[in-house]
């Protein structure tokens, strides 16, 4: 019998890791050029974390560490650690912000933090690149505390073509080793491995294009959660409860 784990994909961390160095040089202005759209997941999730003076938030992956800068400007008490698996990216952040607290990570299948030691998680598009996404969930479950507030995004399944529409056209930084999971296998394996989901919200339906055409789309979405057309949503958020 094979000893591969149940959720194992195809590539590694060690392939995710390497992909990341790879683009870490183009990171950041790639990103620009859809500020609009990349930004989102700051105003949406960010909130969402109901954040209290002192909290302890664990953001991952961390990437150039703008999630961690936009949190310390609503409050300043709350104590970030961010960890990223690419030292490339790492580096991006701490030239960015040289204060920045980081901690390199080799796989999302081990943490390298002691248990129940985040009051929040922040994980926004990370799940889809895991080798492993259920042991991911599980290490998050772990390393938080109990009753803590989870915030995931993670792209649903119909997203892959799009996705590869976009790149081929416009280029970017690329996604590197991932596959983007249905709304029902994220929701199934948050149940599964002790989160219970409070919110979920598909967004982004027009990623691209004039401001107030990504808007419309936006209208559409609210008008459609719950059914397929916001699983149309580039962006799905989910946020959880530790139980």
């Amino acid at each position: 019998m094979s000893s591969t784990p149940k959720y194992q994909s195809k590539w590694t961390d060690r392939d995710v890791e390497a992909h990341w160095d790879r683009v870490a040089g183009m990171y950041v202005a790639e990103n620009n050029k859809v500020k609009d759209t990349h930004d989102q997941r700051f105003a949406f999730s960010i909130p969402q974390l109901d954040l209290y003076c002192g909290a302890k938030v664990l953001n991952i992956s961390s990437r150039d560490g703008e999630a961690s800068s936009v949190i310390n400007k609503l409050e300043s008490s709350v104590e970030v650690t961010n960890a990223e698996i690419s030292q490339k990216l790492m580096d991006v952040a701490e030239s960015l912000n040289p204060s920045i607290r980081q901690v390199k990570i080799s796989t999302y299948s081990s943490l390298p933090f002691d248990n129940e030691q985040f009051d929040r998680i922040l994980t926004l598009e990370t799940l889809e690149h895991a080798a492993d996404p259920v042991a991911f969930l599980q290490e998050l479950y772990r390393v938080s505390i109990p009753d803590a507030r989870m915030v995931l995004s993670c792209p649903p399944a119909t997203s892959e073509i799009p996705y590869q529409i976009y790149t081929t056209i416009f280029g970017g930084h690329g996604e590197g080793p991932h596959k983007f999971p249905p709304s029902k296998k994220v929701k199934k394996w948050l149940k599964a491995t002790g989160w219970k989901l409070i919110l979920h919200k598909g967004t982004i339906l027009i990623p691209v294009g004039p401001r107030w055409v990504k808007k419309t789309g936006e209208k559409l979405l609210e008008y459609t959660q719950g059914t397929f057309v916001a699983e149309l949503g580039i962006r799905q958020f989910y946020v959880c409860e530790k139980y």
